[in-house]
């Protein structure tokens, strides 16, 4: 269906809707009726969507319907290109609060010595800090696998040492030739 959108208002000459875009405007509302909202944002009622379109055109605005599931479908008065600029700026700002959580990886090996333990240790602690999840891996090569009990010690004792400051999303199980143990922010 062709959008016949009668006025051009700020919205650079182009009359198509995207494909993401699906707000219907002017002749795209095809329902007998509309709940209309005029330009000042006040409550106009239940009005035949030809009528809803005349007040439109006779402020020199567009139809817009902002709630398509009511019944019947609310519809405002303002300019488009104002409409879809709002719009983004609401999303643009969404997608800014939003925070991204990232699974760290830290591999470790069964003999590692005190002092690398503390430093993978303070690492654990920092990303855990900034919200991130950690995924320990606990690596064993050759005939180490014949002493997978020190790698548990190991993992236990990492986590006696990061005690509440971290939750554990799954606890350490064997997968092939390493221990895999997932930690999570501690919210409280």
């Amino acid at each position: 269906m062709a959008n016949t959108h009668t006025n051009n208002t700020n919205n650079g000459g182009s009359t198509g809707n995207s494909e993401r875009d699906n707000t219907r405007i002017n002749q795209q509302i095809s329902v007998p009726s509309v709940r209309l909202i005029d330009a000042d944002g006040e409550m106009v009622g239940v009005v035949p969507t030809r009528v809803a379109l005349a007040k439109a055109a006779e402020v020199g605005l567009d139809l817009i319907e902002v709630s398509p599931n009511a019944n019947p479908p609310v519809c405002k008065i303002l300019d488009y290109g104002k409409y879809k600029y709002e719009a983004q700026k609401r999303r643009n700002e969404a997608k800014k609060k939003q925070k991204v959580i990232e699974i760290k990886e830290i591999r470790i090996r069964p003999g590692i010595d005190d002092h690398d333990y503390d430093v993978k240790l303070r690492a654990i602690v920092r990303f855990l800090e900034e919200g991130d999840k950690v995924r320990v891996s606990l690596r064993f090569r050759g005939r180490e696998m014949m002493h997978q009990e020190l790698g548990m010690k190991l993992l236990d004792r990492l986590k006696a040492d990061l005690g509440d400051k971290a939750k554990i999303e799954q606890a350490p199980k064997l997968e092939g030739r390493q221990i895999l143990m997932a930690l999570a922010p501690n919210k409280a």
